[in-house]
């Protein structure tokens, strides 16, 4: 009744779901057929479909607050990043012994670099609940701080977007240096298992991309449950007259640290879904490239619809997969020409087709 109650009015919402769970059906029967089958799915495939759905999350939560709070963020890949250091440091530590160096307490690169023993910070993070609460912790205690001093300095517009950008550039460069305690420029990487099954295993991949299904589908639940709250009104009034919402009484500002803070912990949660499937997480995750290149996806799925956010972010990726193996020496110019082309002719987003039909 509750997930009937949220998607109510919501057919585009209603049939995105019914395309995930039929996809999250759909996979796992796909795989388990013979090798030779011309429906079987390779283990490759299952963790690249995975992937795209990480990246999905991070769309929806840019959406969340670019699309319906107006926030252009250019720094969601430091939260993606953080989410994704605190999975990378839990893997790490269930490393052990059988790392290069056979030390039970120290991984690998800190053996390397002399240190002598765990930083303070790393601390609990070999216990699951503790490392998945920091998961979310990480990237929201940074949003709320952030937001607490921008949105009361009232910066907004392009301002505010320069200075996220500012702030994962700055996160970049300090993750880069190896005093930090997260690996350096190498970042962490080389893990064995996640609650004692194999990362290389069949069945453990392909419980990650059931998880990070499973983490978009509620993930995208919870966004539409906000914009149909009415914090999700006032933030959409927000988004189009700051001003007016103000002088009626309203606290703007809290209505953007609460909903920013949600964003980045969703953004976390996806960087940490993400991490054990690709097996390294490293500071050029941080990189503004990146956060621009979400911003994109939205873009080119349709903004402030949510689903829009999904489609632009696995339409795009997929693109990339096989625009790379099918025009490798000229597979960034086509990825440009297909930016430009949703641009000139779809500029509602691919989305914005469905709209059109009465879809949303």
């Amino acid at each position: 009744m509750f997930l009937l109650r949220i998607l109510q009015g919501d057919r585009s919402g209603q049939l995105f779901m019914l395309v995930l769970i039929a996809t999250l059906v759909a996979v796992p029967v796909m795989a388990a057929l013979p090798a030779d089958h011309a429906l079987h799915l390779s283990s490759y495939t299952v963790t690249l479909l995975g992937k795209y759905l990480t990246y999905a999350l991070l769309a929806v939560a840019v959406d969340l607050v670019w699309g319906y709070l107006g926030i252009l963020s250019l720094g969601h890949a430091a939260f993606f990043a953080l989410g994704g250091y605190a999975m990378g440091m839990y893997l790490m530590r269930q490393i052990g012994d059988r790392g290069v160096y056979g030390n039970p307490e120290l991984p690998d690169f800190m053996v390397f670099l002399d240190w002598q023993e765990l930083p303070w910070f790393w601390f609990g993070m070999d216990q699951f609940w503790f490392a998945m609460l920091m998961v979310m912790v990480a990237p929201g205690l940074l949003a709320f701080v952030f937001g607490w001093f921008a949105f009361r300095s009232r910066v907004t517009g392009v301002y505010l977007s320069i200075i996220t950008q500012a702030l994962t550039f700055a996160l970049m460069l300090a993750f880069f240096r190896n005093e930090m305690g997260f690996g350096g420029n190498n970042g962490l990487t080389d893990f064995k298992d996640i609650l004692g099954f194999s990362l290389q295993s069949d069945s453990t991949r392909m419980g990650l991309f059931i998880a990070s299904g499973i983490a978009l589908g509620l993930g995208y639940l919870s966004c539409r449950a906000i914009v149909k709250s009415r914090l999700g009104r006032v933030a959409v009034a927000i988004r189009d007259t700051e001003d007016r919402v103000r002088f009626v009484g309203y606290r703007v500002e809290n209505v953007k640290l609460a909903i920013f803070t949600f964003s980045a912990m969703l953004a976390g949660i996806a960087g940490a879904l993400y991490v054990p499937q690709v097996g390294i997480i490293n500071p050029s995750e941080f990189q503004p490239l990146n956060s621009i290149e979400v911003v994109v996806w939205v873009a080119m799925g349709g903004r402030a619809t949510l689903y829009g956010a999904v489609i632009g972010a696995v339409g795009v990726n997929y693109a990339k997969t096989w625009f790379t193996g099918a025009l490798p020496d000229a597979w960034l110019f086509a990825l440009g020409a297909l930016f430009v082309f949703v641009t000139l002719l779809l500029p509602r987003g691919i989305a914005g087709l469905f709209r059109r039909r009465g879809g949303a």
